[in-house]
């Protein structure tokens, strides 16, 4: 009975994490999809494949929430993206989803 619990509750975890980056997903096509691309592309700002490589997920949602704050600490010059009217679990939903589109990171290559 007890191996029936942990199994059922592992299963009932991996469908709310998949239920994060589903409902991120769907923030990234209602406001994020008319200037950032997901599978390279033509777009006004970065596709979120490359974003997903080099950004911790933590960094991506404090971007999104506020980047006038950040864009001189993530390297660019200007800054286009606006302040979005998110809540903070939208900014969580859409950091998860960003963030899974690459499994591998920047910061997991070691260095020699």
């Amino acid at each position: 009975m007890k191996r029936i619990i942990i199994i059922y509750t592992l299963l009932l975890s991996g469908s709310f994490l998949n239920a994060d980056i589903e409902a991120g997903k769907a923030v990234y096509k209602a406001n994020c999809a008319i200037c950032h691309t997901v599978n390279g592309g033509s777009a006004l700002g970065p596709d979120f494949n490359i974003v997903a490589y080099t950004r911790h997920k933590e960094e991506i949602a404090d971007y999104a929430k506020d980047p006038y704050k950040y864009n001189k600490a993530f390297g660019y010059s200007a800054n286009a993206m606006p302040t979005l009217p998110l809540t903070d679990k939208e900014f969580e939903d859409v950091a998860d989803y960003i963030s899974s589109l690459q499994p591998f990171k920047k910061w997991m290559i070691k260095k020699r």
